[in-house]
């Protein structure tokens, strides 16, 4: 009988306190993440600064096996700003250095693209002029360039 009972409150135990344990801190650490994030900018602290300690801290809370990515910790951060305007409004903006300039990125990757295609057309220019060349070449025999046969 109490083998019945111990094998209920075992169950019974994890239910309860699971949803605690894994739900808990990574609400809470992006919340307090962009506080320390917004509260040390507007201290007058650097970018990089701030965005390392808020990073930190949001690693350091949230549990498990897979850790927080840049990009994630920094949506955690916009989130908590946008959903509470009023504690926030004065790190609005702030959150433009969190995501980098995606139109820079685009850019930048359309100069690459173009560059490397202008480097594939110059290869087959320099392919088809060789390729004339060497065809060019063998029309002419060694009897007509022998410049001393009269």
């Amino acid at each position: 009988m109490q083998r019945l009972t111990k094998k209920k409150l075992i169950p019974l135990a994890l239910g309860i306190f699971a949803p605690l344990t894994f739900t808990t801190p990574r609400v809470n650490a992006g919340s307090f993440g962009a506080e320390i994030f917004c509260t040390m900018r507007d201290g007058g602290n650097d970018h990089e600064s701030s965005w390392d300690a808020a990073y930190t801290y949001i690693k350091k809370q949230k549990g498990g096996i897979f850790k927080v990515s840049p990009k994630q910790a920094a949506a955690q951060i916009t989130e908590s700003v946008i959903r509470d305007r009023e504690t926030f409004s004065y790190c609005v903006e702030y959150l433009d250095k969190l995501h980098p300039n995606r139109q820079l990125i685009r850019d930048l990757e359309k100069e690459k693209q173009r560059k490397e295609k202008e480097e594939k057309d110059r290869a087959n220019k320099r392919k088809k002029l060789e390729k004339e060349l060497e065809e060019t070449n063998e029309e002419f025999s060694d009897e007509t360039l022998d410049r001393y046969t009269y």
